[in-house]
């Protein structure tokens, strides 16, 4: 296994699930990006490189807060690429 920061799966995985639904924001890879790199930026990296690791990793996902603070950045991130996409 080598050095992987499993905040960015979460990140991706969260902009793409709240996106879904939304018809006035655009989910062109560029926009993706965007607000998964904001999102990321204000978030607190997971870094791990091992299996072990990974699976306990995995278990913080499913806390409370963790979901909260996930949420609330991405969708801070969605609300910031929305008002400004950098694509034409």
């Amino acid at each position: 296994m080598k050095l992987h920061n499993l905040m960015e799966d979460e990140v991706v995985a969260a902009v793409d699930k709240i996106t879904e639904g939304m018809n006035d924001v655009c989910r062109c890879e560029i926009c993706r990006l965007d607000m998964a790199s904001i999102a990321l930026n204000n978030l607190k990296p997971k870094y791990v490189v091992t299996d072990k690791g990974e699976v306990f990793a995995k278990a913080y996902s499913l806390d409370f807060q963790f979901s909260t603070d996930l949420v609330a950045e991405v969708t801070k991130a969605i609300e910031i690429v929305k008002k400004n996409p950098r694509h034409k």
